[in-house]
């Protein structure tokens, strides 16, 4: 799990001020479709990430965090083609088998939501993919979700041009 590479697709609203936000909370309904476990560690490391950039959790926040959480099974990614095919003057055909060199892995994909508390407005937005094993020991499953939010927040925020 750790060998995994950790995926990030982002997404922002380039008219958005982002130094006027100070203060975060999370929606008090959220259902992030982790288990309780996994819930909490990444709320832990979400906040100490955003902690570590200034930001401050508080009742009345400037915006609200939304977590959104799915596991698929990924389709093998690479095979092996193996080829037979002849010409003659009136004859043609060919064979071709796939072989597939590696199982298919489980994926997490993780969404964060960064919503305005005033306009209830979506801001910021970004999505992670990375291997996921639901038998890893509770220090694995930790330090993969701190790698998934080291590398969500690396770029956030975002330096508008």
């Amino acid at each position: 799990m750790s060998c995994s590479a950790i995926r990030v697709n982002y997404d922002y609203d380039s008219q958005t001020d982002f130094s006027g936000y100070t203060t975060y909370n999370y929606f008090s309904d959220m259902q992030t479709g982790l288990s309780g476990l996994d819930e909490r560690r990444l709320i832990r490391a979400l906040d100490s990430m955003l902690q570590s950039k200034g930001y401050r959790l508080t009742e009345e926040p400037d915006f609200f965090i939304n977590i959104l959480s799915e596991e698929y099974r990924s389709a093998p990614n690479s095979a092996v083609g193996v080829g037979v095919g002849g010409t003659g003057r009136n004859v043609g055909g060919g064979v071709s088998i796939g072989l597939p060199i590696s199982n298919s892995g489980i994926q997490r994909m993780i969404q964060f939501d960064f919503v305005d508390a005033q306009r209830d407005m979506l801001f910021w937005q970004a999505f992670s993919e990375s291997g996921f094993r639901d038998n890893a020991s509770p220090s694995v499953r930790e330090s993969q979700l701190r790698a998934v939010v080291k590398k969500v927040f690396s770029k956030f925020p975002p330096k508008i041009k």
